[in-house]
C-alpha cells in the first residue's frame, strides 16, 4: 500500500531551484531514512510532500484536505520549541485533534501508548515548557505518535537526542514499520539510518542521488561524492554496521539551504 507518492515534483526559491525532478513512492512497512549534507533539499523536500511549500508536480498528501491530511501523516518538525505552560500529557494529547468525535478512552489509549513508548511516564504531570530540549524533543515525538497516523513524517527526530534517546527512537520507528505503518525520517546520523532503516534516500543538490536498502546506498563512491567522507560499511550480526574514517580526498562543492 503506497501511503505517500511524490511525482516530477520541483520546489523553486525566486530563480534557485532547491528541489527538482523528485519521484518518490513510500509504502507500508518501510522506515525510509532521508539523508544528505547540510543544504540538499531535505527540509523542504519533507515540507513540500506535505503540502506545506509551494511546488510544481504532485503530491499525493498536498492534494488531501488539511483534515484528511492531519489524518493521513503525522508531522515531526525540526524545530523542538514548546511555548505552552501546558503538562505533558496535554501536549501529547494535542496528536489527538486529528479524530474528532473518537471516544474519549480510545484517545487516553493512543496518549498513554506514545508517553509509554517515549519512557515519558516519570514527567506525564510536569509542566512541558521546564523540561530540557531532549525531554521536549521526546515529547513531541510522543505528541506525533499519539496522532496515530498510517505515515509518520520526522524532520531530524534526533537530532539534540543523548545516544540512548536516539537509539530507542530509531528503534521505535523501526518498530511501527514492522507493524506496517510508513515512517520518513530526515537524518545526518549515517551510522543509526544504516543500522535501522529498511531503505535509503540520498539527496544531493536537490535531487535524488540514490535510493534502496543501506548496504546498496552507502558504497565508497557515493560517500565520497555526496558526504566528502571515506567509511566502511560491513554487515553485523545485527544489522549494517557503519564506520566513518576520514575525510575524502574528493572535496564536496558547498551546498545551498535546505
Amino acid at each position: 500500500m503506497t501511503l505517500l507518492s511524490l511525482s516530477s515534483l520541483d520546489v523553486a526559491r525566486g530563480s534557485c531551484r532547491v528541489l527538482e525532478g523528485i519521484d518518490l513512492a513510500v509504502r507500508a512497512g518501510e522506515f525510509v531514512g532521508l539523508l544528505g549534507p547540510n543544504g540538499a533539499g531535505k527540509t523542504t523536500l519533507l515540507r513540500a510532500a506535505l503540502g506545506l511549500l509551494p511546488s510544481r508536480g504532485g503530491s499525493s498528501l498536498a492534494r488531501m484536505t488539511p483534515a484528511d491530511r492531519a489524518r493521513a501523516a503525522a508531522f515531526l518538525p525540526q524545530a523542538r520549541e514548546i511555548a505552552w505552560p501546558m503538562p505533558v500529557s496535554a501536549v501529547v494529547a494535542l496528536g489527538r485533534i486529528a479524530h474528532p468525535g473518537m471516544a474519549a478512552p480510545r484517545d487516553r489509549e493512543a496518549v498513554d501508548r506514545a508517553i509509554a513508548a517515549l519512557d515519558l511516564e516519570p514527567l506525564r504531570d510536569r509542566d512541558a515548557t521546564t523540561l530540557s530540549g531532549g525531554e521536549q524533543a521526546r515529547v513531541l515525538i510522543a505528541r506525533a505518535l499519539a496522532q496515530d497516523t498510517p505515515l509518520l513524517v520526522a524532520d531530524e527526530p534526533v537530532a539534540g537526542l543523548d545516544p540512548a534517546a536516539g537509539i530507542r527512537v530509531m528503534q521505535l520507528f523501526a518498530e511501527l514499520a514492522a507493524q506496517g505503518r510508513g515512517v520518513v525520517a530526515s537524518l545526518h546520523d549515517l551510522g543509526l539510518a544504516a543500522r535501522h532503516c529498511t531503505r535509503l534516500v540520498v539527496l544531493d543538490r536537490g535531487r535524488i542521488a540514490a535510493d534502496g536498502p543501506p548496504m546498496q546506498v552507502l558504497t565508497p563512491g557515493l560517500l565520497a561524492r555526496v558526504f566528502g567522507i571515506t567509511a566502511h560499511l560491513s554487515q553485523g550480526p545485527d544489522g549494517p554496521v557503519f564506520q566513518p574514517l576520514s575525510l575524502s580526498p574528493q572535496a564536496a562543492e558547498p551546498h545551498r539551504d535546505s
